[in-house]
């Protein structure tokens, strides 16, 4: 089995030169081919477990996208892995649930920092560390964003480990916790709910790499309790050429560094 040889990586099933120092990261593997097609000349790299990767270019430079599966532990073991093989900045593109009425289906969040309401980053830093993303990453796909022409916020995000915690919090056994903290999230400002992000941002900390996160906002429920207009949106597209148009930026300033 090629994840036996020496230098490839367990899980994702990659070696050092398969990846480029650019990677996106979506949570579905079948998200892979969708963001590989706008890649020039790409790729299928592997195709292990839940982690697909296609390696292409954007603008002359070596770039990659690795699937990280649904969660903190998977999206980690990709972080760790992919750094292994090469890689130093990343993107998380996803799907997110809004919080803030104002944050609605279909516009972009774009996460400059993430709560850390998952037991991933515990086994990294001690828990008044916070999950901050990249400067230079957030502040390109803001500019990305503004480009595209995309409704988008700039804030922090809820990462969790059960999505239905999130969504059914009265029927857990301590629903009493999730819906005070819900709350609580509420009157912080908070943007919105995913479940990957603080892991990611953790691990680039410790790593010493860089990571931004953006999302497709596919519905608020916040909105739907107030019965206010709740379209639900899957179009990743939006989120997919953020991602895409940012990363060509990082590039560009990178070179002129």
């Amino acid at each position: 089995m090629k994840y036996a040889e020496e230098g490839v990586q367990y899980h994702l099933n990659i070696k050092s030169g398969d990846v480029g120092k650019y990677v996106i990261l979506p949570g579905d593997p079948k998200r892979c081919e969708k963001i590989a097609k706008y890649f020039d000349d790409a790729k299928l790299i592997a195709d292990h477990r839940e982690y697909v990767t296609y390696t292409g270019t954007l603008n002359g430079e070596k770039v990659s996208v690795t699937s990280t599966g649904i969660g903190g532990p998977s999206a980690a073991i990709a972080m760790e892995e992919l750094v292994k093989a090469g890689a130093d900045t990343f993107i998380r593109v996803g799907t997110c649930g809004g919080i803030q009425e104002d944050v609605k289906s279909s516009d972009v969040v774009i996460a400059n920092s993430a709560i850390r309401a998952e037991g991933t980053t515990k086994e990294y830093a001690p828990i008044e560390f916070p999950a901050v993303a990249n400067l230079d990453v957030t502040n390109s796909l803001v500019k990305a964003s503004k480009n595209l022409g995309h409704n988008y916020h700039v804030g922090v995000v809820q990462c969790k480990d059960s999505f239905y915690g999130q969504h059914e919090p009265e029927k857990m056994p301590v629903s009493y916790d999730l819906l005070n903290k819900w709350e609580a999230w509420k009157r912080l400002g908070t943007l919105a709910s995913e479940m990957e992000s603080a892991a990611l941002f953790v691990v680039a900390s410790y790593l010493h790499v860089r990571c931004g996160s953006c999302f497709l906002v596919v519905a608020n429920q916040e909105r739907e309790k107030k019965h206010l207009d709740n379209p639900v949106c899957h179009d990743t597209d939006v989120a997919i050429k953020v991602a895409i148009e940012a990363i060509k930026n990082l590039i560009e300033e990178d070179k002129r560094k």
